[in-house]
């Protein structure tokens, strides 16, 4: 532990790109706030800044954290390796301007890779939460790059540890800590549902959750997969709760399909839910449907059924392990029989961890020796 009648706090940038990934480190975020050892700055861009979205700077805003920086000069297109380009360079002016002694990033988005850029190619420690796992899409590339431009791994399993070891990192830098949004979902502070239902003006009784993100490298089928999704939805009689997707390539495709939900009373539709609602929501609901990593690690938390729908998802789970989960393509018959046969997937998994991920990850990184380990890294060769 530090010391901290004799030394300076050490600052702390966190960087936040998407709902998702803030949901995943706020815990983290309020852990440092309130530390004696530690200054924590926030970073807030991407998807958090988009109207289209919801605004979602504004959920950040409303922590009340006391070094927040809204990084509206950005500008956002339809193409990630421009938006990485010019937030490297937005970035890269704040962190000149804070210096940071060290950097946390999470999961496998541009904000994050371009966090870690910024931190290992200026001698800041860049510490990357739930490296080492699997999905389907251009995302898994990034989140492994990621993980090759950090210095620290916070991860949720065993076996993405392991895959850390494989691309070469040593294992004194990895430290599974279980998920940190499980802090929060286990939370007795959570809203209740009647509060829930109120603040987003939900009348059903009963109803699913529904979120479908595009598959950049599937682009050209988007188009064909999201009828078939929005088809079978629309013929399941079910009530569902509509989240817009994240806005990669692809989104407005998706976005242009929902439309066929409008004038339909079984169908509500909302760009963005704060993430403590999102989960009250999610424990009530009959089940969610689409490619969501949420339909992965927080439905199987909380035992709700899902339908993992194509490929986004595609060696995230074991369903062997994770039992909650329908893996479907994007076929209407196929998506309809999931449907059906819903109420035989009701089943909780604890391998993402047990609600003290905060815990773990704080005490980490008040550890002195955390912090003489070098910033040059070595490639660690698998003992064959």
């Amino acid at each position: 532990m530090f010391d901290n009648g004799t030394q300076q706090k050490k600052n702390i940038l966190f960087i936040t790109g998407t709902r998702a990934d803030y949901g995943k480190i706020k815990s983290l975020i309020r852990s440092v706030e309130d530390s004696d050892s530690f200054e924590a700055y926030v970073y807030v861009s991407g998807m958090h800044l988009l109207e289209t979205y919801g605004s979602t700077y504004k959920e950040v805003l409303k922590d009340n954290y006391k070094n927040v920086y809204v990084a509206f000069g950005l500008v956002y297109t339809q193409d990630m390796s421009y938006n990485l380009g010019d937030l490297i360079c937005n970035l890269t002016g704040y962190v000149k301007n804070i210096k940071p002694d060290m950097i946390i990033v999470h999961g496998d988005r541009i904000d994050a890779l371009a966090g870690a850029m910024v931190g290992a190619l200026n001698n800041i420690r860049v510490s990357h939460i739930e490296g080492g796992e699997l999905s389907g899409t251009i995302d898994e590339s990034i989140r492994h790059a990621i993980s090759k431009f950090s210095h620290l791994h916070f991860v949720s399993t065993e076996d993405a540890r392991n895959r850390l070891v494989q691309l070469g990192e040593a294992g004194d830098r990895i430290f599974i800590i279980g998920s940190p949004d499980i802090d929060i979902m286990l939370s007795d502070k959570l809203p209740t549902i009647e509060m829930a239902k109120r603040r987003y003006d939900i009348n059903f009784e009963q109803f699913s959750l529904l979120m479908y993100h595009p598959v950049t490298t599937e682009y050209e089928k988007i188009g064909q997969n999201i009828k078939a999704l929005v088809d079978a939805v629309i013929d399941s009689d079910e009530n569902y709760i509509v989240i817009y997707p994240n806005n990669d390539l692809g989104s407005e495709v998706i976005l242009n399909e929902y439309r066929r939900f409008n004038n339909n009373n079984r169908f509500l539709i909302y760009p963005s839910i704060r993430f403590e609602y999102f989960l009250t929501l999610l424990k009530s609901a009959s089940f969610m449907i689409g490619n969501s990593s949420a339909g992965v690690r927080e439905t199987s938390v909380y035992g709700i059924p899902c339908i993992d729908v194509g490929s986004r998802q595609s060696n995230r789970y074991n369903p062997e392990v994770i039992r909650n989960i329908q893996h479907v393509e994007e076929k209407y018959d196929d998506i309809l029989t999931a449907i059906k046969q819903i109420d035989n997937y009701r089943v909780k998994n604890k391998i993402f961890g047990n609600g003290n991920s905060t815990e773990h990850f704080i005490k980490t990184i008040e550890n002195e020796e955390i912090w003489k380990l070098p910033i040059q890294k070595n490639f660690v060769d698998l003992d064959w």
